[in-house]
């Protein structure tokens, strides 16, 4: 029997693969996978024990809060103070004429998740992905799925998969197949981080 893959924007993945993703994100597991950046490590993002994990297989500090993603702006509300500013920069990366990198905004007054996730000063950085994969798994699980580099804190991050050190591939509940193969080196995104008074600061172009 073939294996049934599900096709989206000149990809497919298979739907066992993110089928397995899934079920290890809703049994609060730890997941290493493709997103539309970088190889991230994920988890559900209103799981703090799972973030826990995070933090503890990346050795790294919980001061320092972590990303997470989400399929749809209009799931914002739910997690974040959206102000204007913010939405006019959404706005430009909804355009593919724009040809810009993914982008990431930290917003303020974070809400309804890991307490462990948001950062000292109330904030924490949201990016909406479109690639499939990761598309896929924030819609299935109906919530936001923490985004963070595959990689031992202070080490380069990895630019594709066969770059991921083992120790977190083996600290990882689950290692999604999907993209495995493509070797297109990948950068981390643009950050720019939007204050409740709508100003903002640009922290990584």
């Amino acid at each position: 029997m073939l294996q049934q893959t599900l096709p989206m924007n000149n990809l497919r993945y298979e739907k066992d693969d993110l089928e397995q993703a899934l079920q290890v994100l809703k049994d609060g597991g730890v997941i290493v996978y493709p997103t539309d950046t970088i190889w991230g490590i994920g988890c559900d993002a209103t799981n703090a024990e799972a973030v826990k994990r995070i933090y503890d297989l990346k050795q790294r500090e919980d001061s320092k809060s972590m990303l997470v993603l989400l399929d749809s702006t209009g799931k914002l509300q739910g997690y974040v103070e959206v102000p204007e500013t913010a939405e006019m920069l959404l706005e430009t990366t909804q355009d593919p004429s724009a040809e810009l990198k993914p982008l990431t905004i930290i917003y303020p007054n974070a809400r309804n998740l890991a307490p462990n996730l948001i950062a000292e000063d109330g904030s924490v950085g949201i990016r909406i992905t479109s690639e499939p994969f990761s598309k896929a798994l924030a819609e299935r699980l109906h919530r936001p799925v923490v985004s963070t580099s595959a990689n031992i804190s202070g080490h380069p991050s990895a630019r594709f998969f066969d770059e991921i050190e083992e120790e977190i591939l083996k600290g990882a509940d689950y290692v999604c197949r999907f993209r495995r193969d493509d070797t297109t080196p990948h950068e981390a995104s643009s950050i720019i981080k939007v204050n409740a008074d709508g100003t903002f600061v640009i922290i990584r172009p």
